[in-house]
């Protein structure tokens, strides 16, 4: 495993890369908890110990998945990124609450489901526009001075709310959209996002030592390269949701993958691969957050470690992406 490290979190050595929780929840196609815990078991042996969670993720049950994977082990060993924000009713209606008091029962409730005593980096999930930026980073001030959170980050913030985040308290990592084919996207599941991720937050992010913790960073699956026109999941899984996997967009992105793959074969990797290699290359990038839930996927993702992209590797890369209007599809 190969390690950074960033001003803003101290000595702490982070792997570049993470285990994205998500898919552990159970929203996307069937896995079933065993193969989870498996997983997280398998990724720990080859060195992967960051797991980027959130409650929501299953309502709940992605936490709780992590937390009986992790249940004996040195917590010293391991880092848990989880979020806050997005909350649930009995209907499982998800609203955002970044209050104060929101943030004093939520904070238990995680660490309850992932049984340990604190978490490495708690996460505004999506900003709340009904509660004031100030009162939230206070509010995870506090909770840190309690010893239940080491750092604060943000997910999906403009870089205005980051830099007025950053004059409220100290805000150690960004959480972003950001793979290969999506550089400043401004939407996510027909989500707005209000930031530029490569042009605007990595610059900050480099400039003030925090970490960019980069999203769906194989475009969930399409970089794979075994994405086709249609069929690729059903109406259960939660990237049926997202339209840049569907009709028009995807036929778009297939093209650029398709030329992608005619690269990959040339230098004899994966095409996977050669995305984690993209992302972990750029210096402010952190655990690069993906989607280990099978033991497969594990070893092939750090598999991407044994090897790096050249000069002239990433000069052939961008000659194909420069030839698209990415932020455009």
């Amino acid at each position: 495993m190969k390690y950074k490290t960033f001003s803003n979190l101290g000595e702490d050595k982070l792997p570049v890369i993470g285990f994205g929780c998500w898919s552990i929840g159970g929203e996307w196609n069937n896995i079933e908890d065993k193969e989870s815990i498996k997983a997280i078991h398998t990724a720990l042996d080859l060195g992967v110990n960051f797991f980027d969670t959130a409650p929501v993720y299953g309502k709940g049950h992605s936490e709780t998945v992590l937390g009986q994977a992790l249940k004996g082990k040195d917590r010293e060993s391991f880092f848990i990124a989880s979020k806050c924000g997005l909350v649930w009713d009995e209907n499982m209606h998800v609203d955002v609450n970044l209050s104060r008091e929101s943030l004093i029962k939520e904070i238990d409730r995680s660490l309850k489901r992932l049984g340990v005593d604190y978490l490495d980096v708690w996460q505004c999930h999506w900003p709340d526009v009904n509660t004031d930026l100030k009162e939230t980073i206070e509010a995870m001030e506090e909770i840190k001075q309690m010893g239940k959170i080491r750092h604060i980050g943000l997910s999906n913030y403009s870089m205005d709310n980051l830099k007025l985040a950053n004059s409220y308290g100290k805000v150690a990592s960004f959480q972003g959209l950001y793979n290969m084919l999506e550089h400043n996207p401004s939407s996510y599941h027909n989500i707005p996002l209000t930031y530029k991720a490569k042009d605007e937050v990595l610059p900050y992010c480099e400039a003030h030592g925090m970490m960019f913790l980069p999203y769906s960073p194989l475009f969930q699956g399409l970089l794979t390269g075994a994405f086709k026109a249609t069929g690729n999941f059903d109406e259960n899984d939660k990237r049926s949701e997202n339209p840049k996997l569907l009709g028009d967009s995807l036929k778009q992105f297939l093209a650029i993958v398709d030329e992608l793959k005619v690269f990959a074969n040339t230098i004899e990797k994966p095409l996977s691969q050669i995305a984690i290699n993209w992302l972990v290359n750029q210096k402010a990038i952190g655990p690069v957050i993906a989607g280990l839930d099978k033991e497969l996927y594990a070893k092939d993702t750090v598999a991407s470690l044994d090897w790096e992209l050249t000069p002239s590797m990433q000069q052939e890369i961008d000659k194909i992406l420069n030839k698209y209007d990415l932020d455009a599809i």
